[in-house]
Parts: structure tokens; C-alpha cells; sequence
């Protein structure tokens, strides 16, 4: 295997296409142009010719998306999603590609601005593995110091709740609220003031997805909602 495909060139898609990059030819779909001499822009059709497809559209897209190729995916290819919730993409990912095709589910744990050199995380499922390609995956992200941990999508997303998602939650309220250096800041203030930058890099979009299609974050905002009311009335008291 030589060559591979990435369906979807926003932020995180490039950030794939780098890490790819480093071992293999990498083609290129996006529904927009990318009008960029260094990437390999194909055709859909094309991008469904290579053995292995990375679909990095936003979830919000996913499953039109996958509706859309379902009927054009020859046999023997695999589909691996790296959506930032997984339930959500496993069901419709069982659900619409054909059963001769394999699937892996991942959620690489970093983006543009927060992936490191080593100690980066990345979830992974094998769904579907009739060709025998998780451990070569698996074995080539350990390649690039990326820390698998292999879990299922409704532990994934459970965990995601109360880390991903409240981590993005938090961030936009303060961003929202807002906040000013100073000449005194202590380093937790300063540690919020990372907080809102890594979180408010990533667009708005990508905030509404990871909290609209993971099934756990409403019950997360209501106990953050009711431990923020438990502290106010004590203070108030």
C-alpha cells in the first residue's frame, strides 16, 4: 500500500494529509477547491479508487456523505472516519457501506494546534477488519509517536463527554465572557487564557458538532449546570 485518500481538506484534513504524507502518496477530494499546487486534488470518483479512505468531513456532513459513496466503494476497500464522536459515525457508517468493505473508527485526540511530537492520543475501533489492515494502521499512527488506545464508540463518546466535550463548553462560555491579561496573572488564569485559545481555534461548527451528536453531553451540561448553581448558592449564603 502506497498510496491512500483523505475525503475532506478543512483544518483537520490537512493535519491528516501531513501526518499521511509522511508515508505515503496522498489524494485529495474536497467539495471546495483547494487550489493548492502541493496536494494531489482528485475527483471523488477518484478518491474512492485508492485502498484506504480517510473521511474528514465535518460530522454534521458525515452522513450524507457516506450515503452519497455507499453505492460507489468497491469491494476491498476500507473506511476509516476520524469524527470527534463515534456512536454516531459507527451506526451510520454499519448502516450504509457495504458489508464487503472494511471500517475503522478513530478519533485522533490532537488538531493543528495541539498535536506534539510524541504523547498525542488517538482512539481506535476495529469495526469491520476482513483484510486484515487495523494492525497496519495501528502499527503505523504508533509509528509516528501517536498513543493508541483502542476502545469502543460508546465508551469513547461517554468519556468525551465529560473531557472533549467539556473542555469545548468551558472554553466558549469564558471566551464568551471574557477575559483580559494582566500584569498579576497567576498561572491558572493563564491556563484558561490556553483553554480559550486551543478551544476557539477550532470553528463554531466543530463546537455544535461535538456537542450536538455525542448522546452523553446533554446529561454532561446538566450536572455542570447544577454543580454551577450547588457553588453559586454557597458562596451566596
Amino acid at each position: 500500500m502506497n498510496k491512500v485518500s483523505i475525503i475532506g481538506f478543512g483544518r483537520f484534513g490537512a493535519m491528516l494529509h501531513s501526518l499521511l504524507s509522511k508515508g505515503f502518496e496522498v489524494d485529495v477530494y474536497d467539495k471546495n477547491p483547494i487550489n493548492n499546487s502541493d496536494i494531489n486534488e482528485v475527483t471523488l470518483e477518484n478518491a474512492l479508487l485508492n485502498e484506504t479512505i480517510f473521511i474528514a468531513v465535518p460530522i454534521r456532513d458525515f452522513e450524507d456523505l457516506i450515503i452519497q459513496i455507499s453505492d460507489k466503494i468497491s469491494e476491498g476497500k476500507t473506511i476509516i472516519d476520524v469524527c470527534s464522536v463515534k456512536v454516531y459515525p459507527k451506526k451510520v457508517m454499519t448502516a450504509n457501506i457495504p458489508s464487503d468493505v472494511d471500517i475503522i473508527a478513530t478519533h485522533p485526540l490532537f488538531g493543528p494546534d495541539s498535536l506534539k511530537d510524541s504523547g498525542s492520543v488517538m482512539t481506535m475501533e476495529s469495526v469491520r477488519d476482513s483484510y486484515d489492515r487495523y494492525d497496519f494502521w495501528k502499527n503505523y499512527f504508533s509509528s509516528q509517536n501517536i498513543i493508541i488506545e483502542e476502545i469502543s464508540a460508546e465508551e469513547h463518546d461517554m468519556m468525551a463527554a465529560k473531557s472533549q466535550g467539556l473542555t469545548h463548553f468551558v472554553g466558549r462560555i469564558i471566551d464568551d465572557f471574557g477575559t483580559s491579561q494582566t500584569r498579576i496573572d497567576t498561572e491558572g488564569y493563564k491556563a484558561l487564557h490556553k483553554l480559550v485559545n486551543q478551544t476557539c481555534n477550532d470553528s463554531w461548527e466543530l463546537f455544535e458538532d461535538i456537542q450536538n451528536y455525542n448522546p452523553y453531553t446533554n446529561k454532561m451540561i446538566s450536572e455542570l449546570n447544577g454543580s454551577f448553581k450547588k457553588i453559586s448558592e454557597i458562596i451566596d449564603k
